[in-house]
């Protein structure tokens, strides 16, 4: 199982998340995560930190699909991917409908035949062919035309529910998780991709589990931080149905806390499931964070 790390951007400067993901790093994370939130752009922010990082993947988990049109996406992520050496993960998702509404004004009808339009696109544009498409949610005609020879990243999507299971299982390289742990993963997660890729005629995608973690002498801490923090997250339907599916009722609940052990025995729970990356996303006190992205690394191995 791969490891990797959620960096929080959060109301810090461009030199403060490079020090971050430089020490992930020393830690012997393989995969440095950002997000698209309400501040930096994590694909600009990733192209950005590369030159401090330089032997570990940059992955976005995720990248919202509504605002970017896929001919603007591609652009940016070959971008990306060229300056960064080939090092990118393009994790793209519809996002939520208080986002994509509420802030951006656009409609989040049929996200799942959204999202399947947009990498049904994306896919030959990030490979340099031309494009001409006319869908029920997008329209897109064009080409990328990028100097050099720039290999397409991989691309994740956002998934949980069984409709976008199935655009991933046919369509994407893999799939990001959200507060989906080893009940959900090995129950629901895994035999739905598996399925639809066996339809489609393809391996099944890879499973990108983001969890929140801390090693800890105060798992009950960790978890009321969780709940201050991230409680919110529980009254999104697609949030609200997966913490259902895994048997919890907040997020708070989803949190592996306690010692090295028990945070050891938690990891190969996920790994057993089907995780094929384990997104750690440190959570706590500073003090906890700190203690949990040092250590964390090594007890995934």
């Amino acid at each position: 199982m791969r490891i990797g790390v959620w960096i929080d951007d959060d109301g810090v400067s461009v030199a403060t998340v490079a020090e971050r993901a430089r020490a992930a790093a020393a830690a012997g994370y393989e995969t440095v995560w950002l997000s698209e939130r309400s501040g930096w752009d994590p694909l600009t922010l990733l192209t950005a930190i590369g030159p401090a990082v330089p032997d570990v993947r940059l992955g976005t988990g995720i990248v919202r699909t509504h605002p970017r049109h896929p001919l603007a996406l591609a652009a940016q992520a070959l971008t990306a991917q060229a300056a960064t050496g080939g090092r990118l993960v393009l994790g793209v998702g519809p996002s939520h409908a208080p986002i994509i509404e509420g802030q951006y004004g656009l409609s989040f009808e049929r996200p799942a035949r959204h999202t399947r339009e947009y990498l049904t696109v994306l896919r030959p544009l990030l490979r340099g062919e031309p494009v001409a498409y006319s869908g029920s949610t997008l329209t897109v005609n064009g080409q990328v035309g990028v100097a050099g020879t720039v290999t397409a990243p991989p691309v994740l999507v956002a998934a949980l529910g069984p409709a976008m299971l199935r655009v991933a299982g046919e369509l994407a390289d893999g799939t990001v998780t959200t507060w989906a742990g080893p009940r959900s993963i090995g129950e629901h997660v895994v035999p739905a991709l598996t399925a639809a890729a066996a339809a489609a005629g393809r391996e099944r995608p890879a499973v990108v589990a983001g969890v929140c973690v801390a090693v800890t002498d105060d798992p009950g801490g960790a978890r009321d931080w969780v709940q201050q923090y991230f409680g919110m997250a529980g009254d999104l339907p697609a949030y609200r149905v997966q913490l259902d599916r895994e048997g919890v009722r907040t997020p708070a609940e989803t949190v592996i806390a306690g010692d090295e052990a028990t945070v050891r025995r938690a990891f190969r729970a996920l790994a057993d499931a089907g995780t094929d990356e384990l997104q750690v996303l440190p959570v706590g006190s500073a003090t906890d964070q700190v203690r949990t992205l040092e250590v964390a690394a090594r007890l995934a191995r």
